[in-house]
Order: structure tokens, then C-alpha cells, then sequence
């Protein structure tokens, strides 16, 4: 089948599955995977951040983001210091190797692709 498509029922409306943390408000959620080599797939979904404890999150694939929704404070610092306060429509890629602390007051709703098989 040339295209997939999953209705906002079973994809932005859904609460991805908890990733675990300190906290547990940080939840992630692969939409489609692509049917490349394992080491060539790509995966999609949703991840969202809820307040309360930060994520820290070493990256050992390469990630962007899509910040669609952004209530309260959030922000997004790198190993080096390096801090955005994210707005809704901002992207970020994330790196191979990349300690990304993800931390808000509110809540943030993203929508990424991954460089990896299915989580």
C-alpha cells in the first residue's frame, strides 16, 4: 500500500504510552514505522510533556520535533548549556549522542520523526 493514514483518534488524540522517568509525565508513542533495514527505518508519533519532574534524555539515534501545542512554561536546555523556551510551530533536531533536558510547567504536545525502528 503506497499510504497509511491514521484518523487524530488513533494518533494526536491519543496519550502516547509513558516513557519511563522520574515523575512519569513524559509520555511517547511511534505512529508509523517505515519497512526499511532495521539500521534505515524511520518512526513517527507524538510525545508529549506534562508538568512536574524533567526529562533528561540521551539521544542514541538522530530526532526532530515539532512543537504543536505549548501551555505554560517549557524549555529545552542541551549538555552545553544551551536553552530554548519553545513556542508552538518551533522545530528542533536532536542529535546522535545529545543529552536533552525537556522540562515545563504546563504542558508541550510534539509530533517527531526518529531515525530508529519502532520503540
Amino acid at each position: 500500500m503506497p499510504m497509511k493514514y491514521k484518523p487524530a483518534v488513533e494518533g494526536k488524540a491519543v496519550k502516547p504510552p509513558q516513557i519511563p522517568s522520574p515523575g512519569n509525565n513524559s509520555f511517547l508513542g511511534d505512529i508509523f514505522t517505515s519497512t526499511n533495514e532495521k539500521d534505515k527505518q524511520i518512526s513517527c508519533g507524538f510525545y508529549k510533556q506534562e508538568a512536574g519532574e524533567p526529562l533528561v534524555y540521551t539521544y542514541d539515534y538522530e530526532e526532530m520535533k515539532v512543537f504543536l501545542e505549548v501551555e505554560g512554561e517549557y524549555t529545552i536546555t542541551d549538555e552545553t548549556g544551551y536553552k530554548v523556551t519553545v513556542s508552538p510551530g518551533d522545530v528542533f533536531y536532536f542529535t546522535n549522542g545529545a543529552t536533552i533536558t525537556f522540562e515545563t510547567t504546563g504542558y508541550g504536545l510534539a509530533f517527531f520523526t526518529g531515525l530508529r525502528p519502532a520503540m
